[in-house]
């Protein structure tokens, strides 16, 4: 069976007659698309499949879908496979971490420059000697964005795994030596928090010719916490979302006077 070729896509269960349009902003949680969209002109909710909620709005007129991917890897990169082949060329993740440097604060905004690809859905796609890079022009865009906003984006690499509690309760798995001492590398290494979906979208984004890059809300900083810093527990994620929706705003602009190199048939 070809799944490529099916009417509706597989699992987000959209096709031909969704006009699904060329640039999508991807949070995780289900429930964060709604308020996305509105953020929008012409929001409106598409449906959902299992973990994929699907709304749409316009920015400058143009189609944006907004599509939430769940936890971890494997169903980010079917998001991404999936809108790929409806004809997205540009996509956004926006979502949370925690942080890992101990200069990162809860309420922060990260601007993800790259990736530390601990999880196990990319090996499928390339050997582990390729780096998980964003597009340069998206972060640009994110990064500008944030600025306007009024924040002070952190840029800089993530650490993207794919068992939570393997970060938080690290002493309680069976591997725990080997958690611990990587853990101690992101740390020397000046990583600055910890997600579980960015390299999955810029790995599988390069398989697929896409322009992707990711911002991210710090909900807590573990070592922080560890070293007595003070900090609170911020879960308003509304910063990122906005900055993620100007930065697409920038990107639509751009690509009206300079169209972007995107696989055939993208544009």
């Amino acid at each position: 069976m070809d799944m490529t070729k099916r009417e509706k896509q597989f699992h987000i269960r959209l096709g031909p007659e969704d006009q699904v349009g060329r640039y999508a902003i991807l949070p995780g949680d289900p429930g964060r698309c709604e308020s996305i969209a509105r953020l929008m002109d012409e929001p409106v909710h598409v449906g959902m499949n299992r973990e994929y909620n699907c709304w749409q709005g316009r920015i400058l007129g143009e189609r944006v879908t907004v599509l939430s991917t769940g936890i971890g890897g494997p169903s980010t990169a079917i998001a991404v496979e999936e809108l790929a082949q409806l004809g997205v060329h540009t996509m956004i993740r926006c979502g949370t971490c925690g942080g890992i440097r101990e200069d990162v604060k809860s309420g922060d905004l990260i601007v993800a420059t790259g990736a530390v690809r601990m999880e196990g859905t990319t090996r499928e796609y390339a050997p582990m000697e390729y780096p998980a890079v964003p597009d340069f022009d998206v972060t640009c865009a994110l990064m500008e964005a944030a600025r306007e906003e009024g924040r002070n984006a952190l840029a800089g690499v993530v650490q993207c795994k794919d068992s939570f509690y393997g970060q938080h309760s690290p002493q309680s798995m069976p591997i725990a030596d080997t958690l611990l001492n990587k853990w101690e590398a992101w740390k020397r290494l000046g990583v600055l928090g910890s997600e579980m979906e960015s390299s999955t979208l810029f790995v599988v984004g390069a398989a697929r010719e896409l322009r992707c890059g990711a911002c991210f809300h710090v909900i807590w900083n573990q070592e922080r916490e560890k070293l007595g810093l003070p900090q609170t527990e911020d879960h308003d994620t509304s910063a990122a979302v906005h900055v993620a929706v100007r930065a697409m705003e920038r990107l639509i602009r751009r690509d009206r006077i300079h169209p972007p190199r995107v696989p055939s048939g993208k544009l």
